[in-house]
This record gives structure tokens, C-alpha cells and sequence, in this order.
């Protein structure tokens, strides 16, 4: 097994640490990068689906970012204690059709001392927008890093 700094018990900087490292992550849309945090028997709870493992995960990523075209993900710390670390996210994609989305979402995070998340469950809601009202263009700019989103 790997592991992936910063470890539990979070403070305030290895919290925000954790949640940049997976935005920056997730922003790659390379479902084997994204796997590699997670523990090999990884749980998820994803809107209505439960993936279980590494294997699970990654298929789940790839099929996502099939449908979810020029994914974009912003992530902001919500809390954090000991070794779980609560996040609320905004991302932005398209389908095939041309349709623009806006998802918003929470996530509960809880890892191992070594580092990985061994569990996950995402809430998520989606509205759809015109590509006039986006607001996410690809990862975040470094001079952004650390803003915080806008709630609508």
C-alpha cells in the first residue's frame, strides 16, 4: 500500500492540504491518477451508487468523465477533525448533447493513518446552464488557490 501525505490527525493546513491535492487530482480526469488515494477497498456512496475498491473507483471515473465533458472542479475545506475532512465542491461539464451543468455538492472524507481515503459519500444536485453563465474554465490558477466559491 502507498500513501499519501498530508496524514491524519488534520489541522487547519493539512485539511485545505488534502482538499487541493484531490481538486488538483480529479482535475487530470486520469482515473488511475484519481484511484491511487484511495484504498484498495475504498468505499464510496456516490449520489445513488455505492463503488467498493480501487477497481470499482476507477471504473466509475472513467465511465464519469466519458459522459462529463471538459470537467472542471473546484473543492473548499467545509471542516475537518482528526482523520475525516468534510468538503463542499461546484464543478462544470457538458454531455454530448451540448448541455452545460452545474454541480454542486458535499463530500465526507475519511482516511487511514497512512494517508488514503477509505471512504466516501458525495451528495450532489445539478442544474443545468448556458455556456454564457460559467464560471469554471479548467483547474484552478494558482492565484486562485485558496478563494472561495461562490455559493450561486
Amino acid at each position: 500500500m502507498n500513501s499519501r501525505p498530508p496524514f491524519p490527525p488534520f489541522d487547519e493546513t493539512t485539511a485545505a492540504q488534502k482538499v487541493q491535492a484531490a481538486e488538483d487530482a480529479w482535475n487530470t480526469r486520469d482515473p488511475e491518477r484519481v484511484a491511487l488515494a484511495y484504498t484498495e477497498d475504498s468505499v464510496w456512496r456516490n449520489r445513488d451508487r455505492h463503488v467498493v475498491g480501487r477497481a470499482e473507483i476507477v471504473e466509475f471515473l472513467r465511465q464519469k468523465w466519458e459522459r462529463e465533458l471538459d470537467y472542471a472542479l473546484r473543492k473548499e475545506l467545509w471542516g475537518f477533525r482528526e482523520n475525516r475532512i468534510a468538503v463542499r465542491f461546484q464543478y462544470e461539464c457538458h454531455d454530448h448533447s451540448g448541455q452545460w451543468w452545474r454541480s454542486y455538492g458535499n463530500e465526507l472524507w475519511e482516511f487511514t493513518p497512512d494517508g488514503l481515503m477509505r471512504r466516501r459519500e458525495a451528495s450532489i444536485n445539478d442544474v443545468p446552464i448556458s455556456q454564457e453563465q460559467r464560471r469554471i474554465f479548467g483547474p484552478r490558477p494558482d492565484s486562485e488557490k485558496g478563494v472561495l466559491l461562490p455559493v450561486f
